[in-house]
């Protein structure tokens, strides 16, 4: 019984240390996408990051025994199109696009709004995942820590660029939001490591067109070179699997809420690497983000159910 109930508490438990790994992974992509635009456009940027993500995912597939695509899959080719445009295509394309134009502290905040964007849209998409008015506070908390984590940054470089930089990094908000709720809805019965192959695998063929213009330019420099390959092989393909696991694990608001830890991780990463100083302000900002997750993450208590005695004759 004992074994049971520990077994039971592990399974519970890891869903929430799947989003610590992938916030800790996410946490340096902003940083490699800088990096590899210096020497690519963002769209060759998606298709070699995509394509990286598919060989890699597909070898740990193939290594863990499991086939590549399940029976059927063939039915599921739309489903993983929608996908691909929604997780992959449009968002990689316009965070890339729009880091060109504006900060990273600016980015940050910006991309930390999906959760925000979720919890609106699961409201009608998916009732049964609503979330709770505590789980709704959560989310607004973690965006009010994102922004008092980055406003020191901001205050010395500034917001700079554009505001069509900003409206780009917005609507990669809003895909990954509907992207998200399309999984949740529409691939129920779908594996994660299928789905994450999936959309991998079709991001890198709907890319394809679009970036083939552009190979030409590419400037094949072993630092952006590095950065593409850590974006697929960490950031997207360990990264999709881990975060469609927390999503069919928890829910779309829950697994997208990972978004804000995202600036929390980029911080201590700083720290370790850079040997950057961790200010007053950062702590504060971590420590509103951290409450916001906990928020998010609350569960009601089901309610228990007593049935009346008759009453006496």
């Amino acid at each position: 019984m004992t074994g049971r109930l520990v077994s039971e508490n592990r399974r519970r438990l890891l869903p929430y240390l799947a989003i610590v790994g992938l916030a800790l992974i996410w946490g340096v992509s902003f940083l490699f996408i800088k990096v590899a635009v210096h020497d690519m456009s963002p769209l060759v940027l998606v298709l070699f990051r995509s394509a990286s993500a598919t060989i890699a995912l597909a070898l740990i597939v193939g290594v863990t025994g499991r086939p590549l695509f399940g029976e059927g899959w063939r039915r599921r080719i739309i489903p993983f199109a929608v996908l691909a445009i929604t997780g992959g295509l449009l968002p990689w394309a316009a965070i890339a696009w729009g880091e060109t134009r504006i900060s990273s502290g600016l980015a940050s905040i910006l991309n930390s709004t999906t959760p925000l964007w979720t919890a609106v849209l699961v409201y009608w998409v998916i009732p049964s995942d609503r979330p709770s008015v505590l789980n709704y506070a959560g989310v607004l908390v973690g965006v009010a820590g994102v922004v008092i984590l980055v406003v020191p940054d901001l205050a010395t470089k500034g917001i700079g660029g554009s505001a069509l930089g900003a409206l780009a990094v917005v609507l990669a908000s809003l895909a990954y939001a509907v992207n998200a709720l399309y999984l949740r809805r529409n691939m129920r019965g779908v594996s994660v490591y299928e789905a994450a192959l999936g959309q991998l695998a079709a991001t890198a063929v709907l890319a394809l067109p679009f970036a083939a213009p552009s190979l030409p330019s590419v400037h094949f420099a072993l630092s952006s070179m590095a950065a593409v390959i850590a974006l697929g092989v960490g950031g997207s393909a360990i990264g999709l699997l881990l975060y469609f696991y927390i999503l069919k694990s928890l829910g779309p608001v829950q697994a997208t809420g990972v978004t804000l830890l995202v600036p929390v991780t980029a911080v201590i990463w700083g720290v370790i690497l850079l040997h950057e100083m961790a200010t007053m302000p950062t702590i504060i900002g971590m420590v509103v983000i951290l409450t916001g997750i906990v928020l998010t993450n609350m569960r009601a208590k089901p309610k228990q159910v007593t049935e009346k005695e008759p009453a006496a004759a």
